[in-house]
């Protein structure tokens, strides 16, 4: 037997739709990632070597796909918002973060050298990608 859209009425055949489904599931996703996202960072908050503000700003980044309310929440925090609002905006990180990235470099540059005993090779790799996430940290606006 064949069934049609008709044998079932209209509400079935978009209760099935597959745009509405995976719009739901992506929802859901963006959702739990953010929520994960933001978990890091509060992590982030307490441990010196996991950074606090990239997460939030990928937990906002998938709030804004699937939760207006958290989205919202994380943009009026009174301690983060405006460091994701600035980097909404206009890309910007404060010139005390940018301080505080160059500092946390080299506190685990030296904690890398003294505490592995690297070869060349490594240290130049380490010495690199360092640098390119300097480079690019300052390079941002204020």
């Amino acid at each position: 037997m064949i069934v049609d859209e008709q044998s079932f009425g209209a509400g079935v055949a978009s209760a099935v739709d597959p745009r509405t489904s995976t719009s739901r599931m992506m929802r859901g996703i963006f959702l739990v990632l953010g929520i994960c996202f933001v978990a890091l960072g509060f992590i982030g908050a307490f441990l010196p070597v996991l950074p606090t503000t990239p997460f939030l700003i990928l937990a906002a980044a998938c709030f804004a796909r699937s939760s207006p309310r958290l989205e919202n929440w994380l943009l009026q925090h009174p301690r983060f918002g405006s460091l994701l609002r600035g980097w909404r905006e206009r890309g910007a990180i404060p010139v005390k973060a940018k301080l505080m990235a160059l500092g946390g470099m080299a506190i685990g540059f030296a904690g890398f050298w003294f505490g592995s005993h690297p070869g060349p090779w490594l240290t130049a790799a380490v010495v690199l990608l360092m640098l390119s996430g300097l480079i690019y940290v300052f390079s941002r606006p204020s």
